[in-house]
């Protein structure tokens, strides 16, 4: 390769004179270069001309080409020590100015976006998109909830020594190599041969416009879909984490959906992004009837990867109650749900305990169900039902109507996730005839600021993940 052939292949990009060009690259995709690494930044810099500016990313060993320009007389190297940058041209010291300020190393009032701003492009050269530093600036600017922070000790132009916390900062794997498709399709990515090199010209205002559409249509865009990349796998729990956290009720799940073990569980959990779990079954007995041992082990495990209990669930009355209170609070579970129909002792020796109550109705007609929480109240004032649609369905009833009439607009301290066909057959959300998608909206209208519970009460086919997808789907469609 010769420096003519080169600067003849960025023209034929549509490069020219006038132009400001951020370059990732790298030196050994050209094949044998006449002149070396000076040779190729002499190409840009002569297709560029004296009224153009070229950038390279200098904050790691990315390769000789970067070194080759930052060790170049005239070249301004961006004051930041993340994302750092180093320019040689006409707008070196525009483009680079006040790099550590803003909030983000990538985003707004850093060379990455003013060179979209000012009509640049970036160019990558015998490198792919993982290496196009420009996407984590879209990234930052979107907020995305996966990002984290980095914090590093800088001395500032003017000699003052800080400690700089710089927010939405990048992590492990992304799939920005997907994205090649979405920008050629958009008109904003050119690619050629130059040697052996396959170089992209990419228009970086067009670039950012791609990113920005498709991050707020999707914040999950550019992670890959493997359940194999854990990286992706904690990012996407990230984003649903942060989707449900804007909600005023808290979103908990069945142990029973979440997995037969507490370690499949806590994986099952952090991976779609929930904090908290209803105890029903723990390797497929009833929590209820487990060993104080086993059932203080299954907490504190569950407390040790960041998931907390919600309540514990017992689907039939305990007959030793004191004994089950003293369990179930030595165990640190701070509430349990207890059967309508048959769990005064139980209910009292727990509220006795200072253990919070609430009752889900089983084998009863709301209209009874009614009546007994009235009972219930009699005694422990601060009770409330754990709405379970599905159950009156099995009842001969719809849980909307139920709700809408009045009879559990004040009592409802949790709902229960689920849905059901009358014969019994239950269904995906909103499928069946328990009114859930209603149930859950007007839930909403009235900011309730209770449990709702994935799979609350009955046995689901759905395997979490699905489920709590098919729950976002369904706040995201009100």
């Amino acid at each position: 390769m010769t420096k003519q052939e080169i600067i003849n292949g960025l023209r034929s990009l549509g490069l020219k004179e006038g132009d400001l060009v951020l370059l990732h690259s790298s030196l050994y995709s050209l094949g044998h270069v006449e002149g070396g690494p000076d040779a190729v930044i002499d190409a840009f810099l002569e297709t560029i001309g004296s009224e153009g500016t070229l950038l390279v990313p200098v904050f790691g060993d990315l390769g000789i080409l970067t070194t080759t320009l930052k060790n170049r007389p005239g070249a301004v190297v961006s004051p930041c020590p993340v994302g750092t940058v180093a320019a040689l041209g006409k707008d070196a010291g525009e483009l680079c100015r006040d790099h550590w300020k803003p909030v983000s190393c990538h985003g707004e009032g850093t060379p990455f976006k003013r060179l979209a701003d000012k009509g640049g492009y970036v160019c990558l050269m015998g490198v792919d998109q993982d290496r196009n530093t420009s996407l984590h600036g879209i990234e930052a600017e979107l907020r995305l909830a996966y990002l984290g922070s980095t914090t590093r000790e800088y001395t500032t132009p003017e000699g003052e020594t800080i400690n700089k916390t710089w927010k939405y900062y990048p992590g492990p794997h992304r799939d920005f190599i997907a994205l090649d498709h979405q920008l050629k399709a958009r008109g904003a990515m050119k690619q050629t041969r130059i040697g052996n090199s396959q170089v992209r010209l990419i228009d970086a205002k067009g670039m950012w416009e791609c990113g920005m559409e498709l991050g707020a249509a999707d914040p999950a865009f550019i992670l890959c879909d493997n359940p194999g990349c854990k990286d992706c796998v904690r990012q996407r729990a990230a984003l649903m984490s942060d989707f449900f956290s804007k909600e005023d009720f808290k979103l908990t799940v069945s142990s029973r959906l979440a997995g037969r073990y507490v370690p499949e569980m806590v994986e099952k959990c952090k991976a779609a992004g929930v904090k908290f779990i209803e105890l029903d079954f723990v390797q497929g007995v009833p929590a209820a009837s487990m060993p104080a041992d086993k059932l203080t082990a299954a907490v504190a495990e569950l407390a040790a990867d960041g998931i907390e209990v919600s309540a514990l669930r017992a689907f039939a009355a305990p007959d030793k109650c004191e004994d089950f209170a003293a369990k179930v609070k030595a165990a640190g579970i701070a509430r349990v749900i207890l059967p309508l129909s048959a769990s005064g002792e139980a209910a009292a020796a727990c509220a006795a305990a200072g253990i919070a109550v609430d009752f889900f109705n089983a084998n009863l007609t709301s209209k009874a169900a009614n009546a007994a929480l009235a009972r219930r109240k009699e005694k422990i004032a601060d009770c409330g039902i754990c709405f379970n649609p599905a159950n009156f369905v099995m009842a001969g009833e719809r849980a909307f109507t139920i709700y809408r009439s009045g009879r559990f607009i004040k009592t409802m301290r949790q709902l229960d996730i689920n849905d059901i066909l009358p014969d019994g057959t239950v269904t995906e959300l909103a499928r069946g005839g328990a009114e859930i998608k209603e149930m859950i909206s007007i839930a909403r209208c009235a900011s309730f600021a209770g449990f709702m519970c994935l799979a609350g009460g009955i046995k689901v086919s759905q395997d979490l993940k699905s489920m709590v997808a098919d729950f976002r789907r369904l706040i995201e469609n009100m």
